[in-house]
């Protein structure tokens, strides 16, 4: 995707602007989540109750293009490049208003994670009824005592953000923003296609004699499984491990579940899925063929935990096709700009002071 104004969407990458906003948008975020009848985001109807997290979706409306965004990982350019390929009249040939599904980890890893939440606090704000907003392990990992903030994953340096910035009123109600909307967020939303989307994957194998037994997806080994684990693009089982939450699958794991799921009365036939940072920033492993598994994520540089490959990524964004894999949308934002948003940092220096520059 080569035909958007990327000076414009460098533009609209504006921390400042969004931090002089932030009372307004944490205001209206709170007044949202404070509402007797809940914040009505996209899916919410579907819910079996309030707190179901593992959302059987009733229909998709035809009428209005449904995106798929990966990890953001606090990349503030990915974000505004793929709300840019969105709003493209090319899209968007009847009009008709996007509703966006983010998969979660909306922060970590150094970059812009706190102007990243608030830009994802605004568009929910301006319009719940289109946006849908899926736990990651970094948003679930995120914790708040009454004190100070912790996290349970790593990196975490946004923890580290907050926590440093306590005495400011806005940056901690954001943050308890944050914990607030991801405790209610699903964990995974089934589609009558037969798509499942969900951060990580799905439960394990070992969880399948219960679920089969009480059909309850909101276990919460199953909500977890949903949200840490991670595929394995060529093994055909891996067996689980209850000592780490990031257990891998293989695809006949995945083949046993959609078994599973058919049985329990919500088939499953392929899914979409973040939480792995590959290289060309999305993959459909070929040995899932049976029940295709598509991988995206949205970050246009090399994450400092990332070992191998060019600074420069193309992050990807994925559109809803009913009965099949979304149509994955490639961004290719210039190298210069890259560079500009996200300085390459010497090899020599430490990350901390990456973190910290990048939250002024």
């Amino acid at each position: 995707m080569d035909s958007l104004d990327w000076q414009a969407v460098r533009n609209a990458v504006n921390p400042s602007s969004i931090r002089s906003n932030m009372r307004s948008i944490v205001e209206r975020m709170e007044a949202l989540l404070d509402r007797a009848d809940g914040p009505g985001l996209l899916f919410d109807n579907d819910r079996a109750d309030p707190a179901d997290q593992v959302i059987q979706v009733s229909a998709v409306d035809a009428a209005s293009p449904l995106w798929i965004v990966g990890d953001l990982h606090g990349d503030l350019l990915a974000l505004e490049a793929t709300l840019a390929a969105m709003h493209d009249p090319a899209r968007q040939p009847d009009g008709g208003q996007p509703r966006i599904v983010f998969l979660g980890d909306l922060f970590d890893d150094e970059g812009f994670g706190l102007e990243v939440l608030l830009r994802v606090f605004e568009l929910i704000v301006e319009a719940p009824d289109r946006m849908c907003l899926i736990a990651g392990n970094h948003d679930e990992a995120l914790s708040y005592d009454g004190v100070r903030f912790a996290s349970s994953v790593a990196p975490s340096d946004f923890v580290d953000f907050l926590n440093a910035n306590l005495t400011h009123e806005w940056i901690e109600r954001a943050g308890k923003l944050a914990v607030r909307l991801f405790a209610r967020a699903p964990r995974a939303l089934f589609f009558p296609d037969g798509l499942l989307l969900a951060h990580g994957g799905f439960p394990l194998v070992d969880l399948h004699p219960r679920l089969a037994e009480t059909g309850e997806w909101n276990d919460p080994l199953c909500l977890s499984d949903f949200v840490w684990t991670r595929a394995h693009p060529k093994a055909r089982k891996k067996l689980p491990n209850r000592f780490s939450r990031g257990s891998q699958f293989g695809y006949e794991d995945f083949a046993a579940f959609c078994s599973l799921s058919a049985s329990l009365g919500r088939p499953v036939t392929h899914m979409v899925r973040g939480h792995d940072h590959v290289e060309e920033r999305y993959a459909a492993y070929p040995t899932y063929r049976a029940h295709p598994v598509l991988t995206t994520v949205a970050l246009s540089r090399r994450l400092s935990r990332e070992s191998f490959g060019p600074y420069e990524r193309v992050p990807t964004m994925a559109q809803f096709v009913e009965g099949g894999l979304p149509r994955v949308y490639r961004l290719h934002i210039p190298a210069d700009i890259i560079r500009e948003v996200y300085p390459e940092p010497d090899s020599g220096s430490p990350e901390s002071e990456t973190i910290q520059d990048s939250h002024r």
